[in-house]
C-alpha cells in the first residue's frame, strides 16, 4: 500500500436553515413580511405562520408579553393550523415594532 493516501471518514453536519436566524432589524422584517404579502397575498396559514417566524426571530416570550397575550396562546395562533384573528395580528405587529401600511393595488 505504498503511495497509497488514507482519508479520513469525516461527516458534513447540515443544521436545518431557520429564516428567523437571519431577520434581526425591524427593516429586515419588514421586508420579509413584505416579501411575503406580495409572493402570497392570498395565503392567511402563511402569513400566520411568517408572523411566527418574526416573534421567533425577536424572542416569542418578548412578543407575547408585548402584545399582551400568553406565549402558548402566541404559539397556537402562529402556528401552522393556527387561525389569529384580526386583532391579534395587530398586536403581534405593533409588539414587533412594524405597522400595517394600504398602498393602491
Amino acid at each position: 500500500m505504498a503511495g497509497t493516501a488514507r482519508r479520513k471518514s469525516s461527516k458534513v453536519k447540515i443544521a436545518p436553515f431557520d429564516v428567523a436566524d437571519h431577520l434581526r432589524t425591524p427593516e429586515d422584517m419588514a421586508a420579509y413580511l413584505d416579501a411575503w404579502l406580495e409572493e402570497s397575498p392570498d395565503d392567511t396559514a402563511g402569513m400566520a405562520r411568517a408572523l411566527g417566524t418574526l416573534a421567533r426571530a425577536k424572542g416569542m416570550s418578548q412578543v407575547a408579553k408585548d402584545a399582551g397575550l400568553s406565549r402558548e396562546s402566541l404559539y397556537r395562533a402562529l402556528s401552522e393550523d393556527g387561525n389569529p384573528g384580526f386583532a391579534t395580528v395587530l398586536k403581534v405587529v405593533r409588539a414587533l415594532g412594524l405597522r400595517l401600511r394600504v398602498q393602491t393595488a
